[in-house]
């Protein structure tokens, strides 16, 4: 196996379709990009797809998916290994023939008895290198019972049984690791298909990949890697072990227990990949006291040196107010509509012409979150924000308590009669002339002898159907003067009901 020099930064991200990408695997996935990006280098998408147990159909999709919600785009890929069997085959040949691996013929029963021997005297648990000193005739001996039994041995990797194996990551510094310690992992399993350990160092030395950024939990495997690259007479490409990334207590990994979902999950909740991607960056990377950062200013300062070897807390609070930040204060208006509209299409609010940002539905849309814009949190909210715009009269006043029409210590009387002269000064107001809405209203109030909230109350429930919403004025002006009227005319006629089913008979 000949030895190969890296031209260029050349680095990849190797997630295993086993479920959804979840936040630690993004911010490896971040990391590594950033860091192309910054080195004006390649940025390779892998799939390692080897552990058939393990795998989860449409996972991969997801993955890929997720990466491009979040604004990762590769420059190679997706490489899946399924496809390469041939060539893992090949190199776990090459070992086998150049005395750095052996067969195992151990049943899983044996192994298992060897575990439990180990677990009773306080040992740790591992593999007792029972085949690696099998002569050539008890060799072929196994050979021939395992293919009675229709089975073939599994190639484990010869570990060095003594001394001590240096990892040098780039984060943490030099780590040593004895070697008696470390078991001879199996490579190569009896199905023809290889393990992590050696599908990924073979693909890491053909792609060439300068930097792998990988999370912590890989760290113990590492001196085994290392021991691989070796034996190939290989240049070892750059460890980089971000820290795990703990719960809001900092009392462990963060895990689905704490809350944590997947990232398509925060894009179906509203989240914006910009925050996301904000956030996760500061998981582990800092640039002194700045918190806000577009792609540019992460793709010039990034450093993957930089990384804390330290873990960080994850925090749903900051999450959550990064991404206000950006709604409120980062998006123009069209592209917070263009974000909102697809949520008000699958609430069947809006037709899909709404997507069209030509069309009139479209503008309709970009009016309505003008007013909630500086209120939305995700971009889910704006659905419950908003419905009422959208719904006709009808729908709009069949959802709220007739209570809520009268403010305590209000007479469900003078508040009939404020909203029957409200719709009567309406009629020849212009809603467009907010001011001078709100002008009319309040003398209104003062004619009548209320309080300016106990008359702008009622008002606002009887057109949106809730106590809380966009300023009173412009929500009557977007609303615009027929719907105004009719759910006027709806709450009137529901404080008629309410009336007579408050009276006493007579």
């Amino acid at each position: 196996m000949t030895e190969r020099r890296v031209p260029r930064v050349r680095v990849r991200f190797a997630p295993s379709p086993t479920g959804d990408l979840h936040v630690g695997g993004a911010r490896t996935a971040l990391f590594t990009w950033l860091f192309a990006r910054h080195s004006g280098g390649d940025f390779i998408l892998r799939v390692e797809d080897t552990d058939r147990r393990r795998y989860v159909e449409g996972s991969a999709a997801g993955i890929v998916e997720s990466l491009q919600w979040l604004g990762l785009e590769w420059d190679e890929g997706p490489i899946f290994q399924s496809e390469r069997l041939p060539i893992y085959q090949e190199h776990a040949n090459w070992l086998l023939e150049h005395d750095h691996a052996y067969e195992c013929f151990c049943s899983p029963g044996r192994l298992e008895q060897v575990r439990a021997g180990q677990r009773a005297r306080g040992e740790p648990p591992g593999y007792d290198r029972h085949c690696r000193s099998l002569t050539p005739q008890e060799i072929d001996e196994q050979r021939r019972l395992l293919a009675q039994e229709g089975r073939n041995p599994v190639i484990r990797f010869k570990m060095p049984e003594s001394g001590t194996t240096v990892v040098d990551d780039l984060i943490r510094g030099p780590i040593t690791f004895e070697n008696r310690l470390l078991e001879d992992a199996v490579i190569l399993k009896s199905d023809g298909f290889p393990t992590y350990h050696l599908a990924a160092m073979v693909d890491d030395h053909l792609m060439e990949i300068s930097h792998i950024t990988r999370g912590e939990e890989w760290l113990p495997s590492a001196p085994l890697h290392v021991q691989i690259f070796r034996a190939f007479g290989w240049e070892m490409p750059v460890l980089v072990h971000p820290p795990v990334i703990l719960r809001p207590d900092g009392k462990g990994k963060l895990s689905k227990r704490d809350g944590a979902v997947g990232v398509l999950e925060y894009k179906r909740k509203g989240y914006l990949p910009e925050a996301m991607n904000n956030y996760l960056v500061l998981l582990g990377w800092s640039a002194g006291d700045q918190e806000f950062f577009s792609t540019d200013d992460l793709i010039e300062r990034f450093e993957l040196a930089d990384v804390s070897a330290s873990p960080a807390r994850f925090s749903f609070d900051k999450l959550l107010w990064m991404n206000q930040h950006y709604i409120n204060h980062v998006l123009t208006l069209e592209d917070l509509t263009a974000r909102c509209v697809p949520y008000l299409v699958a609430a069947g609010l809006v037709p899909a012409a709404a997507e069209d940002p030509a069309s009139p539905e479209h503008a309709r849309v970009r009016e309505v979150v003008t007013l909630v814009k500086d209120r939305l949190k995700t971009l889910t909210e704006v659905v419950e924000l908003t419905d009422f715009f959208f719904t006709d009269g009808a729908e709009a006043t069949e959802e709220y308590a007739t209570e809520t029409l009268v403010p305590r210590k209000t007479e469900p009387a003078a508040v009939r009669a404020g909203l029957e002269r409200t719709r009567a000064t309406l009629v020849g107001a212009d809603l467009d002339d907010e001011a001078g809405t709100e002008a009319t209203l309040r003398a209104l109030a003062d004619e009548l002898g209320l309080k300016a909230g106990q008359l702008f109350m009622p008002i606002r429930v009887a057109v949106t159907g809730r106590t809380v919403s966009p300023g009173l004025f412009e929500t009557l002006r977007v609303l615009g003067k027929d719907r105004v009227l009719a759910r006027l005319d709806a709450a009137i006629a529901k404080l008629a009901t309410y009336r007579s089913q408050a009276s006493p008979a007579g």
